[in-house]
């Protein structure tokens, strides 16, 4: 039999989820997995799991998006990086609706093992991964501040409910430089992200025709002041493209330096956690041709390349 290792974020999404893990043995036994499950313990549990197997034919990552970006990280740091995929089991599921996952969790497993092996990006911020977003700047703390019995009980209207405590407190704005195609620019910006996923927040096709394999991300810088534009812009990411609507500046490449004059306190968050740093300048790059087990729903909307 070939070998599995699952590794599990209980803490993350709702408890009706957790409830059906222990199901899953029975369901990777058909696809003639033999199946190791590893709850995960402490913050970065996931990477240091990842980093120290012997060998799987599979790991399965069972959590949020912050227990993928740790899953990847530590398989990135193997010298042999194994095959990994993604279960969702959090509160928002960015990653997993973008794959093409439902509400399930055991038919997203089956959706999974009939999948398709395929060969993504992955982005770095100063040499650690991101696998979908990065994003800097007012509201973006909301992802990592909101307490994690308002998820377990209220799912993604817990993220509202502590956001609307966001809203009244006083916009913040950064003086950045940054390069990007041989350009030198330079402003003041209340919000920027750095993905590589055509779904941020909840919201899906934030972009237009997003792929996962073009060896690019993609870069929006938002330069509104004021806060009932901000808020209404963000309103209007539902209905229409990113940088169809004004006040944001958009740019699709493999290379970015951006540097602060002055963070301010101010955490990036990358794949719904923050990253602690107190550096001022960040380079992002791309890792090409990093292997995954992904469903077949949306693989030849996300990927130039299709197996």
């Amino acid at each position: 039999m070939k070998k599995c290792f699952v590794i599990y974020n209980y803490q993350s999404g709702k408890r009706k989820q957790n409830r059906s893990i222990e199901k899953i043995y029975d369901i990777l036994e058909k696809y003639d997995y033999e199946t190791t499950l590893i709850y995960t313990k402490y913050k970065h549990h996931a990477e240091d799991i990842v980093y120290e197997i012997d060998e799987a034919d599979l790991v399965i990552s069972a959590g949020g998006d912050g227990t993928y970006n740790e899953v990847m990280a530590g398989n990135l740091r193997r010298e042999k990086p194994l095959l990994i995929a993604n279960l969702p089991m959090g509160t928002t599921n960015d990653v997993g609706h973008m794959y093409g996952y439902k509400n399930n969790l055991l038919k997203n497993l089956e959706l999974l093992l009939q999948g398709s092996i395929q060969k993504a990006d992955i982005c770095t911020i100063n040499g650690k991964i991101f696998t979908y977003v990065a994003s800097f700047g007012n509201f973006m703390n909301i992802a990592y501040e909101t307490p994690r019995r308002l998820k377990k009980k209220y799912g993604k209207l817990g993220y509202l409910i502590y956001g609307l405590q966001a809203v009244r407190d006083q916009l913040k704005f950064f003086n950045v430089t940054y390069q990007v195609h041989g350009m030198h620019c330079h402003g003041k910006y209340s919000l920027i992200f750095i993905t590589n996923s055509n779904r941020i927040a909840g919201v899906n096709d934030i972009y237009e025709d997003v792929k996962l394999d073009d060896h690019k991300f993609e870069v929006v810088f938002c330069n509104l002041t004021s806060k009932r534009e901000m808020v209404k812009s963000l309103c209007m990411l539902p209905l229409k493209h990113i940088h169809e609507i004004p006040g944001f500046t958009f740019y699709q490449t493999d290379h970015l330096e951006i540097t602060f004059e002055d963070i301010q306190n101010t955490h990036w968050c990358i794949d719904g956690e923050k990253l602690e740093s107190n550096q001022t300048t960040f380079s992002f790059e791309v890792i090409p041709n990093v292997k995954l087990l992904i469903p077949n729903t949306n693989i030849k909307q996300l990927f130039l390349h299709c197996k």
